[in-house]
């Protein structure tokens, strides 16, 4: 097993790895918010940050977006649904892992959306 963090990140403030890679090259990406001084800032943005984040630490990983197998989104209220699709078609683009949205009631520091991963390193 091994622990990633990405050197373009701060180290997670939790007790937690931005993600572990397991002997078979699955990689597992914690749950990312957007950088903290997002919190007042429109969805859209959130998401651009969030993504940006994610393909920070799937580099780290020796991944990229394409590797992602499996996304959970978490979006505080139903309504960002569409914007959050639509975001997350401009990241992934013809690629189309699963995925699932649950809608929540509120995210930690006010967030609007939280993005967790799954994906395969390649030649694993």
């Amino acid at each position: 097993m091994e622990f990633v963090q990405s050197s373009e990140l701060p180290a997670p403030a939790g007790h937690y790895s931005q993600a572990v890679v397991t002997r078979g090259g699955l990689v597992f990406v914690s749950g990312v918010l957007p950088a903290r001084d997002l919190a007042d800032t429109s969805f859209d943005a959130q998401c651009a940050s969030v993504f940006a984040q994610c393909e920070k630490i799937l580099r780290a990983a020796g991944c990229q977006m394409n590797d992602v197998v499996q996304c959970t989104a978490y979006l505080a209220g139903v309504e960002h649904w569409p914007a959050f699709n639509s975001a997350y078609a401009g990241v992934f683009g013809d690629h189309r892992p699963a995925r699932a949205v649950v809608p929540v009631p509120a995210l930690h520091y006010g967030f609007l959306v939280e993005v967790q991963l799954v994906a395969e390193r390649p030649n694993s």
